[in-house]
């Protein structure tokens, strides 16, 4: 592709991916963007902030000479993880500053994104090396993107009014029926997983190599509430035989009874959502679960949960579809298999799946050199990887071969799960 060309593509993406990160906080009152619900969340100011710092420091500041930081003091305030890069404000007390303001962090947004524009729209080729970071960037920003909704989320439900995010503009259609779970033999024998080369993916996701599968089977869609509320009347969570002994201790320590964001109303089930407060939807993908939760649902059913090769070859032959949406409906959008693929997997944007592999680093890997190699590979211990995408990913950040990854008892994520066996 022509330079000139290659620039003006990136340069419309980086507008567009920008320009969606404040449109998702649109809605949002000034007090919404200050507060620190508990130590996993950020605050939605920082999220806006601490996505532009990662320009400003990759990009701007190595691609321009004589480049003069916004402000000397954000490169701590807004500094994640990048030990290489300097000291980093501790993240449990985001939710303490009052100060820079909320208007102050858009100035920056603004004033960095003056500066992305000038050297993406100048024909200096000298931007041309920094493409893969800006896309990076990019990429960065979109995973915070869906950080801002589950941790608003998560913020506005500790609040006993149960504001509403963003409501309806119309009321949902009523749902579709929820088809039958079904068994869908997978593949066994040696396969490749892993990323292939084409268009963009984190380091984590290869190298690509070879695998063995065992015989098994996949359910065809994840586990929805209703099945999930038969564990729960069946005594699941009072149970310790189904229940792993971090996950059993994790339980009596929260108290936890139901999934996160469950609500008891006068005897029912309720659930809250961004549109505020809502009946349990049962045939909504059950959601707001911890991995511990999700295995003792699979051993109580007599099944397990899916490694995450089992779960890649299965989806390396179909599409990217959606399905559940946030708001409380289901949508369902009919999954296509690509030719060859056998019976239909529903597998992509309703939530992110728990499989029961440990985050480790494929045979081969290497993180990056300098700071960006600090984006993932640090974090390869204690966590188990969840595949897929949930109905607050982006769409075009969804892929085949994507391994998030959380703690065991992480269940603040749109995070839920499918069996297999």
């Amino acid at each position: 592709m022509d330079g000139s060309i290659h620039r003006q593509a990136m340069r419309e993406r980086y507008q567009n991916v920008r320009q969606q990160t404040e449109r998702l906080c649109a809605p949002l009152a000034v007090e919404d963007y200050v507060i620190q619900s508990m130590p996993d969340a950020s605050p939605a100011r920082w999220h806006l902030a601490h996505t532009t710092w990662f320009f400003e420091t990759f990009v701007l500041a190595q691609a321009c000479p004589g480049h003069t930081p916004w402000h000397n003091d954000f490169a701590y305030l807004f500094n994640s993880y990048y030990n290489q890069i300097g000291a980093q404000y501790p993240r449990p007390k985001r939710g303490l500053l009052s100060r820079p303001s909320v208007a102050e962090i858009y100035d920056y947004r603004c004033a960095v994104d003056e500066r992305m524009e000038a050297i993406l729209s100048a024909g200096d080729e000298r931007v041309e090396p920094f493409l893969p970071t800006i896309e990076l960037g990019l990429q960065h920003e979109q995973q915070h993107q869906e950080l801002i909704l589950t941790d608003l989320k998560h913020m506005l439900s500790c609040n006993p009014l149960f504001p509403v995010y963003r409501a309806w503009t119309s009321e949902p259609t009523p749902p579709a029926p929820l088809p039958r779970l079904a068994w869908v033999e997978g593949k066994s024998g040696v396969y490749e997983i892993g990323h292939n080369g084409d268009g963009f993916a984190y380091d984590n996701e290869g190298p690509r190599h070879a695998t063995w599968l065992q015989p098994h089977a996949l359910a065809s869609r994840p586990i929805v509430n209703g099945e999930y509320l038969e564990f729960i009347n069946a005594g699941g969570y009072g149970c310790p035989e189904l229940w792993l002994s971090m996950g059993w201790d994790t339980v009596r320590a929260n108290q936890w009874e139901a999934p996160l964001h469950w609500v008891k109303v006068a005897g029912d089930w309720w659930h809250f959502t961004l549109a505020g407060l809502r009946p349990l939807n049962l045939d909504a993908p059950v959601c707001h679960v911890s991995y511990f939760e999700a295995e003792a649902y699979a051993r109580w059913s007599g099944a397990r949960l899916p490694t995450e090769a089992e779960w890649e070859t299965a989806a390396s032959a179909y599409p990217l579809e959606g399905h559940f949406v946030e708001s409380g409906r289901h949508q369902p959008l009919p999954p296509t298999p690509l030719a060859g693929a056998g019976p239909l997997l529903q597998l992509f944007g309703d939530v992110w799946e728990w499989t029961s592999s440990p985050y480790s680093p494929y045979p081969g890997f290497s993180p990056a050199a300098g700071a960006v190699g600090e984006y993932n590979g640090k974090f390869m211990c204690n966590q188990l990887v969840l595949r897929g995408g949930s109905c607050a990913t982006p769409h075009d950040h969804i892929r085949h071969t994507y391994r998030n990854f959380f703690q065991p008892e992480a269940r603040w994520q749109f995070s839920g799960f499918r069996l297999a066996r």
